[in-house]
């Protein structure tokens, strides 16, 4: 599905592109950012105390999940005086990209970077040298990661609409409404374990955060009708 975003929304923009790959690259400077904080609380601990290293690495996840809202809101900043730029540029006064169409390119950037790290740790995983399930655990682990993934993508798309709608519109309360299901869904990552325990919550908020996207976006339930009756 995230690949069908881009083949069918971006790939053909030229502009849409560079949108993506530098949204692409604030997610990743946000992460390499956290990481280092994350090494040195690992670090800073006692790494023989299992009960203790579960502190540094619940930190490290939701000041990572500050920091990507901290870069999402520079990225922001960024694409607002771009469209000055273009305007300033263009012949008719006009923007060739509006922002509510770089927050939803901006938001398939983040999104896929997330997903391309979250596979390469899962397929580290799938080398071994572990078997999952060989002891009788569910075998559910690498099916789970990979839906939760795809949520993961989805929702970065979804937040990016929200985040600059309200960054737009000087309504504060969506970012916070952001921040805060972003630091659910992580927290529920904790979860993984009881698979549909993260899962399920997960897609329910998804959905919610994709209709609340489509309807900041001028979508109408009118608009969705005629779309699945290709009218």
């Amino acid at each position: 599905p995230a690949l069908g975003l881009f083949l069918f929304t971006i790939a053909r923009d030229p502009f849409r592109i560079i949108i993506l790959i530098a949204g692409a690259f604030f997610w990743l400077v946000s992460l390499l950012l956290s990481s280092l904080i994350l090494f040195i609380a690992v670090k800073a601990s006692d790494p023989q105390d299992e009960p203790l290293q579960k502190g540094p690495l619940i930190f490290g996840v939701m000041f990572s999940v500050l920091l990507q809202e901290a870069f999402r809101f520079l990225y922001y900043k960024l694409l607002r005086k771009a469209i000055k730029g273009l305007v300033a540029l263009s012949e008719d006064g006009y923007s060739p990209i509006s922002i509510q169409q770089m927050a939803y390119v901006a938001g398939v950037g983040f999104g896929l970077m997330s997903g391309a790290f979250s596979m390469i740790n899962l397929l580290a995983d799938a080398l071994g040298p572990g078997t999952v399930g060989i002891h009788g655990d569910s075998q559910l682990y690498f099916l789970t990661s990979a839906f939760m993934t795809m949520v993961l993508i989805f929702l970065h798309t979804f937040w990016a609409i929200l985040f600059f709608h309200g960054c737009e519109h000087q309504r504060w309360w969506e970012i916070t409404a952001v921040i805060i299901m972003h630091l659910a869904v992580s927290g529920l990552t904790f979860c993984n374990t009881l698979y549909m325990g993260s899962l399920v919550p997960s897609y329910l908020l998804m959905a919610t955060t994709a209709t609340w996207a489509y309807l900041l976006s001028g979508g109408s339930a009118q608009n969705l009708r005629r779309f699945l009756l290709c009218k």
